[in-house]
């Protein structure tokens, strides 16, 4: 199994885009009117574009302290970050330019994005609760094995989805009204801080 799981994660960073050709392929669905995915619904193409907004809005406005960068800098070794996501995910053009971010500051880590639905067996490695949830980011070191998991969203943002689905047995609009307007106050740096204490050496 871990040969498995190893070899899909292989084929991912192979066949992983970086940051820039992500959002090339964002603004091309964009100009397109279409969305990544075989389902192309109005909603996901309307998500697509409104993603396309935020990963600009966020490339702008995100600030990350030296003290905390400074942790992915002194990495003891190489590491190689695969996303799994797609361009409708809200929670992933939350997540991406964070990530972008970090790598680009760091000498010590590529950053690799691949679409969920074109990696299916890969994604089934890595399921949460069950679920094909996304954004999930899947840390590998110098060797290829996998050394740390994060996603799909901040475990804030995770209770706040779970106790709505609990009231209301569904995630709708009201919910992913409330998810932005936290994401806006919060300014990823409750992710920020999960990554830092997550490849912290402890």
């Amino acid at each position: 199994m871990k040969e498995y799981v190893h070899k899909m994660i292989q084929d991912g960073i192979r066949r992983g885009m970086d940051y820039t050709g992500f959002i090339s392929m964002v603004n091309g669905l964009v100009a397109n009117g279409e969305t990544t995915g075989p389902v192309q619904s109005q909603e996901r193409i309307a998500n697509t574009k409104l993603n396309a907004h935020r990963l600009r809005r966020i490339e702008k406005t995100i600030t990350i302290p030296d003290e905390r960068l400074v942790v992915f800098q002194e990495l003891p070794e190489k590491q190689v970050w695969l996303v799994l996501l797609e361009s409708w995910c809200s929670d992933g053009a939350q997540a991406v330019p964070l990530l972008h971010r970090i790598a680009e500051a760091s000498p010590k880590i590529e950053l690799r994005l691949v679409l969920r639905d074109e990696n299916s067996r890969l994604m089934d490695c890595f399921l949460t609760n069950g679920t094909r949830s996304i954004p999930k980011l899947i840390i590998t070191n110098g060797a290829g094995t996998v050394i740390h998991e994060w996603g799909p969203r901040p475990k804030t943002a995770s209770k706040m989805v779970a106790e709505y689905k609990e009231r209301n047995g569904k995630v709708d609009d009201s919910l992913k009204k409330e998810l932005q307007i936290w994401y806006n106050k919060d300014r990823g740096n409750t992710m920020l801080d999960e990554l830092v204490e997550m490849v912290r050496p402890h």
